[in-house]
């Protein structure tokens, strides 16, 4: 990432009945699907479905936190990115714990089950993506509820092929596989949402205006 893109100030920052109604459907949807994650990856000793169902549970709690933040002032709407991008973080090392643990022990979790849990989990993030999407180009607040929702797509098709490999292969290999995957994915989404959370925290320290004289602000109508 250029620095270029890492001190860009934001363009949009959530101030928005629309983006409001968009967040408290996402969180909804993220609610839902860490109950149903959560059931499953226990019945199925699917290690990659249990980490979708802590990502559903961060996701649910931290887009709770952005909605909290809407309407503060950069210093808190970068405070809360920031602790969304510990939280994360701190998912991504569990993970990545709990899969070096379960290399180690016998087990291959049940991959159509697992399969077919996965498909809904696809279809919930892509709902959800698909929704936030033109919200996407935002402060550290808003980029990351974005990020977060885009990644998990990309990991629910990971879970979906690692179901298929443990079915044809008998083996829990693709599923622990994937499961490191994903704490990789979470690392890495911290990182990105930091650094630009950082930036915008120096800028609100240093009273930096954040929003440029020649960069008009977003409205609900430009929406």
């Amino acid at each position: 990432m250029s620095a270029t893109c890492c001190t860009q100030m934001p363009k949009f920052d959530g101030v928005s009945s629309t983006y409001k109604r968009v967040l408290l459907i996402v969180i909804a949807i993220n609610a839902v699907m860490f109950g149903v994650e959560t059931g499953a990856g226990y019945l199925t000793q699917s290690m990659a479905l249990q980490a979708d169902a802590l990502d559903f549970l961060g996701d649910t709690l931290t887009y709770a936190i952005s909605l909290a933040v809407i309407g503060k002032s950069l210093k808190w709407r970068a405070g809360a990115a920031y602790f969304k991008a510990l939280s994360l973080g701190a998912f991504g090392l569990w993970v990545m714990g709990a899969t070096i643990y379960r290399t180690f022990v016998l087990g291959m979790p049940e991959p159509f089950a697992m399969g077919g849990i996965a498909v809904v989990a696809l279809i919930a993030n892509v709902v959800s993506a698909g929704l936030l999407y033109r919200f996407r180009d935002g402060d550290a607040n808003v980029r990351s509820v974005w990020l977060c929702s885009r990644n998990d797509a990309i990991g629910n098709v990971a879970v979906i092929g690692a179901a298929g490999m443990v079915a044809i292969t008998a083996s829990p290999w693709p599923d622990l596989i994937v499961a490191g995957g994903m704490a990789a994915l979470f690392l890495r989404g911290a990182w990105v949402i930091a650094v630009q959370a950082r930036g915008e925290l120096a800028a609100a320290d240093s009273d930096m205006d954040p929003m440029p004289a020649d960069v008009a602000p977003v409205n609900e109508r430009s929406l």
